[in-house]
């Protein structure tokens, strides 16, 4: 398992996968929050794919919505 936390650690998510690991969720939460678009995300080809940078913005604003 790679450090997804680390500075050094590429900003592209490729795959739904490494999208579940990043958020700490299972994969098949990872598709529903992409197919109802509560998360960004873009494809290359056929593969779903995120920017930890994007993902942690879009977390902020949740929180930020919630206080």
């Amino acid at each position: 398992m790679t450090d997804t936390s680390s500075p050094s650690a590429p900003d592209l998510l490729y795959g739904i996968s490494a999208i579940a690991e990043f958020l700490g969720i299972k994969q098949r939460a990872a598709y529903h929050l992409c197919e109802t678009r509560r998360i960004p995300f873009f494809k290359i080809g056929k593969t779903v794919c995120a920017r930890r940078s994007t993902l942690a913005a879009r977390i902020a604003e949740l929180e930020a919505e919630g206080r």
